[in-house]
C-alpha cells in the first residue's frame, strides 16, 4: 500500500512550522508580560481564561458536527483530558516558571530538546523506528541551538540553571504529550481533540490558581492586558489548532524536527523586541537548524511505500 499523498503531507509540515512559529513568540510576550510583577501561576490562569471560552465553542461546534456513531467515547474524551493537562498544562507551567530566570532565546534552545525525547520515547514506549535522516536532521539542528549559546557560558548562573531544569523537564512532558496525542486526535479530530485538551489544561491551570492565589490577582496592570490578550489568541489558540491538524497529518515525529525552527523566530523576535544579542554562534547554528529542518521536511515528503510485511512506518 502507499503512504498519503506529497501534498498531505506537506501540507502537515506547512500547519506545523505556522504553529511552531507562533508558538516562538510567546517567551517573548511572557517576558515582557513579567516585567508588569504578574506571576507564572497568576499569567497561567489569565492566559486559560481568555483561550477556554474559545475551546469550548469549538468543541461543542465539533462535537454537534461528529455523527453520534463517531463520537469520542468517555474513555477517549478523558484521556484527551489528561493528555492536555500534561502537555497544555504541567509543560506550560514549567515553561514559564523556567522564563523567570532564563532569557527568551535560551529558553527556546532547552525546550526543544524534545523532539530527541519524542525520538526517543518513542523509540522505548511504542517501538517506532529511528529512520536514519530523522536522526541526522535531529542532530544537526541541535548542533546548531547548542553552537548559539556556546560562547556565553558566563549566563549561566545558579538561578539560569534552575530555570534551566524546569524547562529542561517541560520538553520531556511536552514530547510525551506530542506522542500520546497523535492516537485521540485521529479518534477524536484535530479540532475536538485540541478543544478538549486545552480546556481541560485551562480548568486544570484554574484550579491550581484557586488553591494558591486570591482572585485579585487575576486583575492586571491594564497596560499588560493588550500582552496577555496576544499571548492567548496567538501563542495559545491559533498554534494550538495548527500543530494539532499538522500532528495528525505527519505525525509526533515530524511535527518535532520541524518545529526546531521556532528558534529561529524566538532568536529574531527577541533581537527586535527584548534587544538580546545575537553574534557568530546564533548566525552558525541558525543555518544548523535550518538545514536539519529542510532535510528532515524534504525526505520526510516523498512518497513512501510499503509492503504488506513491512506495515506502515
Amino acid at each position: 500500500m502507499t503512504s498519503p499523498a506529497p501534498s498531505y503531507r506537506l501540507i502537515g509540515f506547512a500547519l506545523s512550522a505556522a504553529g511552531a512559529m507562533l508558538f516562538a513568540i510567546k517567551g517573548v510576550l511572557i517576558k515582557l508580560i513579567y516585567r508588569y510583577g504578574i506571576d507564572t501561576t497568576s499569567l497561567l490562569a489569565m492566559r486559560m481564561v481568555l483561550a477556554v471560552p474559545v475551546f469550548a465553542v469549538v468543541g461543542a461546534v465539533q462535537w454537534r458536527r461528529t455523527a453520534r456513531e463517531a463520537r469520542p467515547n468517555a474513555v477517549t474524551i478523558a484521556l484527551a483530558g489528561a493528555v492536555g493537562v500534561l502537555g497544555y498544562y504541567v509543560s506550560s507551567w514549567l515553561d514559564f516558571q523556567g522564563l523567570q530566570t532564563l532569557d527568551a532565546q535560551l529558553e527556546r534552545l532547552i525546550l526543544f530538546t524534545y523532539p530527541f525525547f519524542v525520538i526517543l520515547f518513542g523509540r522505548v514506549l511504542f517501538g517506532h523506528p529511528l529512520r536514519a535522516h530523522a536522526l541526522i536532521g535531529a542532530g544537526l539542528s541541535y548542533l546548531g541551538l547548542l553552537v548559539m549559546f556556546a560562547g556565553a557560558p558566563a549566563r549561566m548562573t545558579p538561578a539560569m540553571l534552575l530555570g534551566g531544569g524546569l524547562v529542561f523537564t517541560a520538553a520531556m512532558s511536552f514530547a510525551l504529550y506530542q506522542l500520546f496525542a497523535r492516537e485521540l486526535i485521529l479518534r477524536c479530530g484535530a479540532a475536538l481533540f485540541t478543544a478538549i485538551a486545552m480546556a481541560a489544561a485551562g480548568v486544570a491551570a484554574l484550579v491550581g490558581f484557586g488553591l494558591t492565589h486570591d482572585p485579585g490577582d487575576l486583575i492586571a496592570p491594564h497596560a499588560a492586558w493588550g500582552l496577555i490578550v496576544a499571548l492567548a489568541v496567538f501563542s495559545t489558540i491559533v498554534p494550538a489548532f495548527l500543530m494539532s491538524a499538522g500532528t495528525a497529518r505527519i505525525g509526533a515525529q515530524g511535527t518535532a524536527i520541524v518545529g526546531t525552527i521556532s528558534p529561529i523566530v524566538t532568536i529574531v523576535v527577541a533581537v527586535i523586541i527584548l534587544d538580546e544579542p545575537f553574534g557568530w554562534p546564533e548566525a552558525i547554528g541558525t543555518a544548523c537548524v535550518l538545514g536539519g529542518v529542510g532535510l528532515f521536511s524534504l525526505i520526510e515528503s516523498r512518497p513512501r511505500y510499503v509492503t504488506e510485511e513491512e506495515g506502515p512506518a
